[in-house]
């Protein structure tokens, strides 16, 4: 038999943790749990996951149970292969010494709970979850122990189109 290969583990961020990241981990978790160990958390997070995000993921049937609003503090054992930044405030911020080593890399997403229109709020969830899941397909059949940290960061960098 042969070994299996190792699963890259990756740390969706984004400044409150309560929406986009919340939706990236859940989604990777859903969509290459077997491929990937996926974490989220925020570098100011809410406390709170956002409403919207849990419901949006429960009625697309994806698991909620585990999910919650923390900080990249909690992170810092979990050492990260690769940290994915999908707001742009966290993308700027600088982010604590034990992120280092990891690769990192921006998917922009827009952020739902900010639209207060309930049918545009679920368009955009829509709309957000599709763009993850496409982007988490991209990536997710990639034989990553193969790879240098350079062709590993060029993957999830174009797979987000940049």
């Amino acid at each position: 038999m042969l070994p299996l290969k190792p699963m890259l583990k990756l740390l969706f961020v984004c400044t409150h943790n309560r929406c986009r990241s919340i939706l990236a981990e859940a989604i990777c978790r859903d969509v290459a749990g077997d491929v990937f160990d996926v974490r989220s958390a925020g570098s100011q997070p809410a406390g709170v996951v956002f409403p919207g995000t849990l419901s949006f993921l429960q009625q697309q049937g994806i698991n909620t149970d585990d999910l919650r609003s923390q900080s990249w503090d909690e992170f810092a054992d979990f050492a990260p292969d690769v940290v994915i930044t999908v707001c742009d405030s966290a993308a700027g911020e600088a982010c604590p010494l034990w992120m280092g080593n990891s690769i990192r890399v921006h998917w922009g997403l827009t952020d739902p709970s900010k639209e207060s229109d309930a049918e545009k709020q679920q368009a955009l969830f829509s709309a957000v979850a599709d763009t993850l899941s496409q982007r988490i397909e991209r990536v997710r059949k990639q034989d990553f122990s193969v790879l240098s940290a350079d062709d590993i960061k060029q993957i999830f960098t174009q797979a987000a189109g940049v």
